[in-house]
């Protein structure tokens, strides 16, 4: 197993690693829509947190050497699932090839007050 880590993303902000690969996979853990510069969530609604979030998980997967379209399964985690067709079109644009498998859910909470997570599992490169 390696762990990777890159400035281009958010540091974790608990116990875990942005992503870890291991068996030719990279595993990428719950990105929020924190700014990797300031550490601070991105200002504005939830179309800029959406975007920041999948920004922050590319930015994971090309450190590992992966990239979007070797992602094979995405979890997502909203507290407004009224914000759900949002995401969808904000998402197409990181994934337009294959689409890889998806499970969305609506959540009470996240870290830090955001509205959305976004995790992944993706072939290693």
């Amino acid at each position: 197993m390696e762990a990777i880590q890159t400035q281009k993303a958010p540091s974790a902000i608990g116990p875990y690693s942005q992503a870890v690969r291991a068996s030719g996979f990279v595993f990428v853990s719950g990105q929020i829509p924190l700014d990797p510069q300031t550490g601070q969530v991105v200002n504005g609604g939830f179309p800029d947190q959406a975007r920041q979030s999948l920004e922050n998980l590319k930015q994971i997967l090309i450190a590992a050497g992966s990239g979007v379209e070797q992602v094979v399964a995405v979890d997502v985690f909203l507290t407004d699932m009224t914000q759900f067709s949002v995401f969808n079109e904000i998402y197409a644009a990181y994934f337009s090839d294959i689409k890889p498998a998806r499970a969305v859910v609506e959540v009470k909470g996240l870290p830090k007050g955001v509205m959305v997570e976004v995790k992944c599992i993706a072939i290693a490169a």
